[in-house]
């Protein structure tokens, strides 16, 4: 009896399953019409049944097509097609198709046994040039784990599933939920686990887990239930790696729990900082116990146990009425009783001095400056003026007084003065306060300067590809120009990579390939060449092109060659 081959969508042929996952299963397949082999991720059923799921699964697979990278199995198409079950009901059936990588999953080589600390920092190298990658594309995987990550034959590394977990955790409400699609909660973020919005920062933790893991065979982290283990993201402080595995270098220690910091702003920051310090700490030389010490309370605090012990022994040493003093007693007597009797001098001297003031010194016509502070000046004015004294205004910028209210005076309040004293007083501004330039269309070190002139400082430069503007301008920046802010305040920018991203064409119709090259999105210069040495097809179709799948500089020339042959 022969089973009929399944072919999705007409185009997408289902071969053998050769793996099995929490939210999908994947199989061997081949695409008949570019006659190429492929993976194809076909969705569970309960997933399936999701309306706004799928629509969330397509939006998140259609932006992980777009990222093209060595390190990235490409996702080459998303679709639904539709079967009928044994109950004749039609149920939809969404898939993606995608790179066909041969090789093993992280987790297989984790489960083997030790992996050298040499072979463990390559595999994260290529996790965070993948990460450094999508997220300079805007996309945040939010699922890193051993089990989304590939290595090839080679060696190489390749993570997958880049924007599929965002399509899952939104359909999700608890943490129990999530992990049951996505996976274990070993590798959740504290702010996935106590469910706060995320960034890229997330990714990086997920990852500083994984480098744990392949340091030190096991994750930071374990518990009977997804929740223990996310309580445990969210409140524990993890052991140093070098402590579970002497054979780790210590140097790896800091960057590691660094990594693994519950506040995001503790983190390295982006995945190309993550690497650097990698680099960095491999390099340079061991921390001492006394810096880890610093390190693990600056990034997780003081243990919180030890500190509830040491409260209780406190309590006890202040209430017990069975201790005795193991000191002598008090110095010999003549000391004290010269002490009792200097205190008892210093009181009569003071006292004297009182009663001796000729109360001339103090006229009795003697006033008390009032307290006017964050009055606003007019009513100053008029309380000064009605306890007889005359102001003086000086203007000064103050960050916490608004702007017309009064600072200070000299005398300051409750001094003593004569009738018709001057009295200063010190009006606020308002905070000094400074005008965003214009800085879009200029390069970034005109932009620096720009900013830095009007008494700003630099932020964030996030790099964002636009195939008009060259690389190194200013896209956009996070505050208006011509506002009026407090100086000192960040401005973030946006900045031209100078480069789009370009697919692998090949198998494309000629018309197809120009119109996406030549589109707004794109902008560059297709020249089209004939190659006798192929047959042609009935549509002119693309046969190789001069440029590789990934990054391109803007404007750039592309040759494409189509078979003329016959």
């Amino acid at each position: 009896m022969t089973t009929e081959t399944r072919v999705l969508s007409g185009r997408y042929r289902v071969d053998d399953l050769i793996g099995r996952g929490g939210m999908a299963s994947v199989y061997r397949g081949y695409d008949q019409t570019l006659g190429r082999t492929v993976a194809i991720k076909i969705l569970k059923a309960d997933l399936a049944g999701d309306a706004a799921f799928r629509t969330r699964f397509r939006l998140e697979a259609q932006a992980a097509s777009r990222m093209a990278h060595p390190t990235i199995v490409r996702v080459f198409d998303a679709g639904e097609d539709a079967e009928t079950g044994v109950d004749g009901v039609e149920r939809p059936v969404p898939y993606i198709v995608m790179e066909l990588v041969h090789g093993r999953l992280l987790k297989d080589v984790i489960a083997q046994g030790d992996v050298p600390t040499e072979d463990a920092l390559r595999y994260i190298d290529g996790i965070l040039e993948a990460l450094e990658y999508s997220h300079r594309a805007g996309v945040v995987h939010r699922d890193i784990k051993p089990g989304n990550v590939m290595i090839t034959d080679s060696g190489r590394v390749k993570v997958m599933d880049f924007g599929i977990a965002r399509a899952v955790s939104d359909s999700s409400s608890t943490v129990a939920e999530t992990t049951a699609i996505v996976g274990t909660a070993a590798y959740f973020s504290p702010e996935q686990a106590k469910g706060e919005s995320v960034d890229a920062r997330a990714d990086l933790y997920s990852t500083g887990v994984v480098l744990y893991e392949l340091l030190t065979g096991r994750p930071p982290f374990r518990g009977d239930t997804p929740v223990a283990v996310a309580y445990q993201h969210v409140s524990e402080a993890p052991l140093p790696p070098s402590e579970i595995n002497d054979r780790i270098p210590r140097a790896l220690d800091a960057i590691v729990l660094r990594a693994l910091a519950k506040d995001p702003f503790q983190r390295p920051q982006d995945a190309a900082g993550f690497r650097e310090a990698l680099d960095e700490t491999i390099d340079g030389k061991a921390p001492t116990k006394r810096q880890m010490s610093a390190l693990s309370n600056e990034l997780y605090g003081p243990n919180p146990r030890q500190a509830a012990e040491t409260a209780r022994s406190l309590r006890q040493l202040s209430t017990d009425t069975t201790m005795r003093r193991t000191q002598a007693g008090p110095p010999v007597a003549w000391i004290w009783a010269g002490v009792s009797v200097l205190a008892v001098l210093l009181v009569a001297v003071l006292i004297w001095v009182m009663q001796i003031r000729p109360a001339a010194e103090v006229p009795s016509t003697a006033l008390s400056v009032p307290n006017v502070v964050d009055m606003s000046y007019d009513r100053a004015v008029e309380t000064l003026t009605d306890q007889q004294l005359v102001t003086a205004r000086v203007n000064e910028s103050d960050e916490t007084i608004a702007a017309g209210n009064v600072v200070s005076t000299v005398p300051e309040a409750g001094t003593s003065v004569a009738a018709g004293q001057k009295i200063t007083v010190y009006v606020s501004t308002g905070p000094d306060t400074a005008t965003v330039p214009t800085l879009e269309g200029i390069n970034e070190n005109e932009a620096r300067s720009a900013i830095e002139g009007a008494g700003l400082s630099v932020g964030s430069l996030r790099r964002q590809n636009d195939p008009a503007l060259a690389e190194g301008t200013v896209i956009s920046s996070n505050l208006e120009s011509g506002t009026a802010v407090a100086k000192g305040t960040t401005v973030n920018l946006v900045i031209a990579s100078g480069k789009v991203v370009i697919v692998d064409y090949t198998g494309y119709t000629l018309d197809a390939a120009q119109r996406e090259l030549t589109s707004d999105e794109k902008q560059l210069t297709v020249k089209v060449e004939e190659d006798p040495g192929c047959r042609a097809a009935a549509q002119p179709t693309v046969a190789t092109q001069s440029l590789a799948p990934g990054e391109v500089a803007i404007h750039s020339e592309i040759t494409l060659k189509v078979c003329s042959g016959s």
